[in-house]
């Protein structure tokens, strides 16, 4: 079998890989420093019939303990480039040094998505979002490599068909994100897209809807982060996780409805309540989980819920990914017996199913 000619490694357990710490051994793994190398090691390996993992910044993947059976390629490429108002991100330039360089030249649009871990590649995949903000609000466009035809395509927003949590991309390994493209705001007086979520809006002092300065706003998130375990930090246990291991679910209107009249016959209170443009309603993952008897720090094992965030699960220390399953499964379980909702999970799941 051709192997690629980019750097290659001893397999390790992908658990060093990951910010959850989990995870076997692949077969083998080869890392591409610049696009060519990455487009050459995937048309190399897909030309082999080899089975091929892109892997960048580890943050939101749940890797099997046996690991992958076949080749990971490590996305190492870097770069940021100004052009006007807009960023030119390459996939596997660490995310939160891109909104840092977004503020520091007085551009606003990603500035709420500060301390998210993992790459700019899985940005668009993943459609990350937080404090009132998603990456579809700035995404312009999004270079990758099409593994059925070989070819490299720029697609526009449309084609990435965002929705909340989702995208074109989420669920397919067809295509290979190289670089994104953002289209930020200019903001020579240094203050950033108005605020758009409550909690960030209080400690921010300011009311929704009104705009606050980048390096405040970005301060303040990275704030609430940390109090919450969402900034990967070694010193801190409770930020050895995938981040939100499930989405908040989005309800139509007569399911929104069931759950209210159940949680209220539970004496569960009523479910929070986020209306959608299409007449769908949003409510929280999180509350649903502690209404239903799982709350912070549940769990006495190597796995658990965070202290600090019940939407995290964490790995104490030497845990195994099926004990993070069966504590993720354990608890959808709980919410759907509990409210009849089903709770999906937002890692990507490698090597085994959900």
């Amino acid at each position: 079998m051709p192997v690629p000619s980019q750097d290659q490694r001893a397999a390790a357990p992908l658990a060093e890989l990951t910010t959850l710490g989990l995870g076997g051994p692949p077969r083998r793994l080869v890392e591409a420093a610049s696009e060519q190398e990455l487009i050459a090691a995937v048309r190399e390996l897909d030309a082999a019939g080899e089975p091929l993992l892109v892997l960048a910044g580890g943050s939101n993947v749940v890797i099997a303990d046996d690991g992958f059976d076949g080749t990971v390629v490590l996305v190492r490429t870097r770069g940021i480039e100004r052009d006007g108002d807009s960023l030119l991100v390459q996939a596997g330039e660490r995310w939160d040094d891109v909104v840092a360089e977004a503020g520091a030249q007085a551009l606003a649009g990603i500035e709420a998505l500060s301390g998210i871990p993992g790459s700019t590649g899985a940005t668009p995949i993943q459609n990350v979002g937080a404090y009132g903000q998603d990456v579809s609000q700035t995404v312009a466009s999004v270079r990758v490599l099409d593994r059925r035809s070989g070819a490299v395509e720029e697609l526009d927003a449309a084609a990435c068909a965002f929705t909340y949590r989702h995208s074109a991309f989420k669920g397919s390994d067809e295509r290979i994100v190289l670089s994104v493209r953002f289209d930020l705001d200019a903001a020579p007086d240094g203050l950033g897209r108005p605020v758009a979520y409550a909690e960030l809006a209080r400690t921010l002092g300011v009311e929704v809807g009104e705009r606050a300065p980048l390096r405040e706003v970005r301060e303040a998130v990275l704030r609430l982060r940390r109090g919450k375990g969402m900034v990967v930090d070694p010193s801190d246990p409770d930020s050895v996780s995938a981040g939100s291991f499930f989405t908040n679910p989005i309800l139509d209107a007569p399911a929104f409805a069931a759950l209210r009249a159940r949680a209220a016959a539970d004496g569960a209170g009523d479910p929070p309540a986020f209306p959608e443009p299409d007449g769908r309603v949003k409510t929280s993952a999180a509350w649903l989980i502690q209404r239903a008897g799982f709350e912070r720090g549940h769990g006495d094992g190597r796995i658990g819920i965070s202290a600090k965030h019940t939407l995290a699960l964490v790995n104490r220390g030497g845990g195994t990914t099926a004990e993070l399953v069966a504590l993720a499964r354990e608890i959808a379980a709980g919410v759907q017996a509990a409210f009849g909702v089903a709770l999906v999970p937002e890692p990507v799941f490698i090597g085994h199913r959900w």
